[in-house]
């Protein structure tokens, strides 16, 4: 809320200055009080704590609460029958926590304007249970929500948060979205969000996903790049929206013996990160992490939303997803060595169908060995002259010829000429269209001809796969 602006309910003016705060502290007045629950006198709060009871309704808009005052609140609402609070209508507009805020093992029945509010803290929900729809907006720099059950469709709009959902239950759709502008209050004020520094970033990031059910969960502009997913149901049906970001391949290049190794850009999971820091002579560049998952595990999280991606229309998006699949799949324990070597083929001549550039490399590599090993032993020396053979019957008659050609001959002498460089590449050329070329070849060259038309089509289309897969919508 703007700092010169008055709230639009009935507010405590505690600490007013003329000077400096014209409004003072804008906590909804308690009950028949002038005061804020935070400025009451200690024996009149404890009358108003004393009067409630488990499931009654609360009006807290506006109020700064330390974690002592929060903690007296949640035990005046404790339910002796579960040993958890016990929240009716729950209002906390324009709230402040001025620590952590928990309500561990809650259960808000009607908390449909959770916020906005501002936590300097930890907004701490795990365990709670939401039994009706809620929109719960805040400014708070973690929100845990480990355990927590949404029994009821639920929107969570946060700003500057890392937000931590493991093992969630969500029965409804849901949807956890980062909100680009300052929370906007009910009298058309902003809300105000000056303990955070001006050059704290006001995204929101997601910590984990795991142990979830993502058949109901919508995620739209969230920074996924340290985001758990191993052990997260149904993440095929997880919906992204906006710009949803994930982490990247190291950008450098890393010299590792013989060649560079240098890692194309692609989106890449957290924990593939984490799993590649931990293998031995790891280049430098892969971040290390608590994730504990291995190929094995993270195999089926890529193919999952690799489909999700597919399902959004996001094909090259998907096409990143697909290439840490077949990674995962390359380096698995459990495929056999001749699986193995098919994929590390794969991935060497063109990074599975998906790096147009590899696969080009590779066709000009092949097409410049096919041009020298045609120029060394392939194209004969001179073209063959053909000889017609016959008898001529002695009282005259039909003639009858046998044309026949020499075998083409080795070469002698230079072999590199001019003319022997264009007629390779006559047949190179033809070789990569699969056609044959027509010339005279030696025994060595017929073979090095058919090895090259079967080797450099192929490489070629790997190329164009690329290119299709890259750019196709």
């Amino acid at each position: 809320m703007s700092t010169s602006e008055p709230p639009s309910w009935p507010y405590c003016a505690h600490g007013t200055d003329p000077a400096a705060d014209p409004v003072g502290c804008r906590g909804i007045q308690v009950l028949d009080y002038t005061e804020c629950l935070a400025h009451l006198a200690a024996a009149d709060r404890d009358a108003y704590l004393a009067g409630l009871t488990p499931g009654a309704s609360i009006d807290h808009r506006g109020t700064t609460f330390t974690e002592s005052l929060l903690i007296a609140l949640l035990n005046a609402l404790n339910d002796p029958g579960t040993g958890h609070p016990r929240l009716g209508v729950a209002w906390f507009d324009s709230s402040t926590f001025e620590s952590d805020a928990r309500f561990e093992s809650a259960t808000l029945i009607q908390a449909d304007q959770f916020g906005p509010l501002v936590c300097a803290g930890r907004l701490v929900l795990s365990g709670a249970m939401f039994d009706s729809p809620v929109t719960l907006s805040c400014a708070v720099r973690r929100l845990e929500c480990r355990r927590t059950r949404w029994s009821s469709t639920a929107e969570i709009r946060l700003r500057y948060a890392t937000a931590d959902f493991a093992h969630a239950v969500f029965e409804y759709p849901l949807t956890i979205a980062a909100e680009p502008d300052p929370f906007v209050l009910n009298d058309g004020q902003p809300l105000a969000e000056n303990i955070f520094p001006s050059a704290y970033d006001p995204g929101v990031r997601v910590a984990s996903l795991r142990g979830l059910d993502a058949a109901h969960l919508v995620l739209a502009d969230l920074d996924l790049w340290e985001c758990l997913f191993t052990g997260t149901v149904h993440l095929d049906q997880l919906r992204l929206e906006g710009a949803c970001t994930f982490n990247t391949a190291p950008p450098a290049m890393h010299w590792r013996r013989w060649p560079p190794v240098r890692f194309t850009h692609r989106r890449v999971l957290a924990e593939e990160h984490h799993w590649r820091a931990r293998q031995s002579g790891a280049v430098q560049g892969w971040v290390p992490g608590t994730g504990w998952a291995g190929p094995l595990q993270l195999a089926p999280v890529y193919r999952a939303l690799r489909k999700a991606f597919e399902d959004g229309k996001h094909e090259p998006g998907a096409a990143d997803l697909y290439y840490g699949e077949m990674e995962m799949r390359r380096h698995a324990d459990d495929i056999p060595r001749s699986e193995k070597g098919l994929l590390t083929a794969y991935w060497a001549l063109s990074g599975y169908g998906l790096r147009a550039s590899r696969a080009l490399a590779w066709l000009g590599v092949a097409m410049l060995l096919t041009i020298v090993l045609l120029i060394t032993f392939g194209l004969a020396q001179d073209t063959p002259k053909q000889t017609a053979t016959g008898t001529v019957p002695a009282g005259g008659g039909k003639v009858t010829f046998e044309i026949d050609k020499d075998d083409p001959q080795n070469p002698t002498g230079n072999r590199f000429t001019g003319k022997r460089f264009e007629k390779a590449l006559n047949v190179t050329l033809n070789s990569v269209v699969f056609r044959a070329s027509g010339q005279d070849l030696t025994t060595a060259g017929t073979y090095i001809e058919m090895t090259s038309r079967f080797t450099e089509p192929v490489l070629l289309g790997l190329a164009v796969l690329a290119i299709r897969n890259r750019v196709k919508r």
